[in-house]
């Protein structure tokens, strides 16, 4: 039997580093990025059998080919480590780009750092938190990403891919969380999606000053009717195929047995 990958691409270009030495601390369905086809929808199938995908279930830390996120609670902490991986990677990009170190504005400056800053403790966190319950092999592996289609000159681009990125982590962990079998889990969703949740409506202030674009209605979503709006929730499934259309992974992630209900 057939199953569905996830196909994503990938690429180091050293930066990290840099980080590590300053250290202080998608919208689904309309990803296209103005002037770009950097976001697009898009989920393939990839032939590999059910003995293939069960000989993968050890194979994840240094394995950057392929990787299994397994199932249940597991599943889906590997799935926001993912998540939490790319958006830490994208901002210690941002704060190596010459866009970042041109800001005059210190306010701006700031939300961009911090922005980095709670992104890479995200990311640190959920590896401990995973670390703490699964054994290596069945753990995500640290991901290298290729942001080369992302002008980091560009106030522009940057803010425009950062409001996507931002938006996309608030509707996954909405969209993952009522699948987390775990209460302790799906707190630490809670509070990790509160920041996400900060994140996107600064960034959109950045774009919009002085508007309500902070809360968009492309981003809010009516609650059964009652003129209630509350942020948009996608399915993880949905949500990986987009991030695999960006290019910016080369690993491919096998998430046919992500809980769906």
């Amino acid at each position: 039997m057939k199953k569905p990958m996830i196909n994503v691409q990938s690429f180091h270009d050293g930066r990290e580093g840099k980080m590590n030495s300053r250290r202080q601390f998608l919208k689904i369905g309309g990803l296209a990025v103005v002037g770009s086809s950097l976001f697009l929808y898009s989920c393939e199938e990839d032939g590999i059998t059910d003995e293939e995908i069960n000989a993968l279930d050890a194979k994840g830390v240094d394995n950057k080919r392929v990787f299994n996120l397994g199932t249940g609670d597991l599943a889906i902490l590997n799935y926001a480590y993912i998540l939490e991986q790319l958006e830490a990677a994208f901002y210690t990009a941002v704060i190596n780009g010459s866009y970042y170190e041109g800001i005059t504005d210190a306010k701006e400056k700031q939300i961009l750092t911090d922005l980095w800053y709670h992104e890479v403790i995200h990311r640190d966190f959920l590896k401990t938190a995973l670390n703490s319950i699964a054994s290596p092999g069945r753990i995500a592996p640290d991901l290298e990403f290729n942001f080369s289609s992302v002008d980091f000159g560009s106030r522009d681009n940057v803010l425009t891919v950062s409001q996507i990125l931002e938006d996309t982590g608030v509707s996954a962990y909405n969209g993952a969380g009522k699948l987390l079998e775990s209460a302790d889990y799906l707190l630490l969703a809670g509070k990790i999606v509160s920041v996400e949740a900060r994140h996107a409506a600064a960034i959109r202030d950045l774009i919009r000053p002085g508007t309500t674009y902070f809360a968009g209605d492309d981003v809010l979503v009516d609650l059964l009717g009652t003129g209630i709006a509350y942020d948009k929730a996608v399915a993880p499934r949905d949500v990986l195929a987009a991030v695999a259309a960006t290019g910016f992974l080369e690993t491919k992630i096998i998430a046919n047995n992500l809980p769906t209900a």
